[in-house]
């Protein structure tokens, strides 16, 4: 019987939602059974061929966005681009791709940032935010990847017009609670 062992930076973000780091042969038992449909890979680096094999044959389309989005001007602080970071969201929301894997080299930089533009998404509180970030990155946590994750514009973001049923349950405003900025305007 085939070991069944999880990459090592793998995480649930939500139901049919995943994150890691690149897969190692080791780890294909266990991607097996998770029955993806999409691998999105945010970094550059391209997947090495037993990954690209194993996605051809469980029928995986791979999605790799670290190859057209990461054209950042020299002189920006983002560590990601905004364009990356939109269109990932876009797929991220997508049923269409469920099951997705999120996937860059380390499972931390771009994967953390892009799960914190999600969890913002879902009003989140940047503490937790951040605190879920850190507990991936560890002591390899960036500031400039928290920096974006706050300021990152979520209006960008086109959320389909059938999103996952997790997203929706995080989005709608709470029955009898205050909404501040309504308030403001009156």
């Amino acid at each position: 019987m085939a070991q069944v062992s999880p990459p090592d930076v793998y995480g649930i973000v939500e139901p049919n939602v995943y994150r890691s780091n690149f897969w190692h042969p080791s780890n294909f038992p266990f991607l097996k059974s998770l029955g993806l449909r999409t691998l999105l890979v945010l970094s550059p680096d391209k997947p090495l061929r037993p990954i690209a094999d194993f996605c051809e044959d469980n029928s995986v389309n791979v999605i790799h966005l670290g190859l057209s989005a990461w054209k950042l001007d020299a002189s920006s602080w983002k560590p990601v681009s905004d364009e990356l970071v939109k269109e990932a969201l876009e797929i991220t929301l997508d049923v269409t791709t469920h099951p997705v894997m999120l996937m860059c080299s380390s499972g931390i930089h771009q994967t953390g940032t892009i799960v914190g533009c999600l969890r913002r998404l879902q009003n989140w509180n940047l503490t937790s935010i951040l605190n879920e970030y850190r507990l991936y990155a560890g002591s390899k946590s960036r500031y400039t990847n928290e920096q974006f994750i706050e300021l990152f514009d979520l209006d960008l973001v086109r959320v389909p017009l059938s999103p996952p049923a997790w997203f929706v349950q995080m989005t709608e405003p709470i029955e009898g609670a205050v909404n501040y900025n309504e308030t403001a305007e009156r």
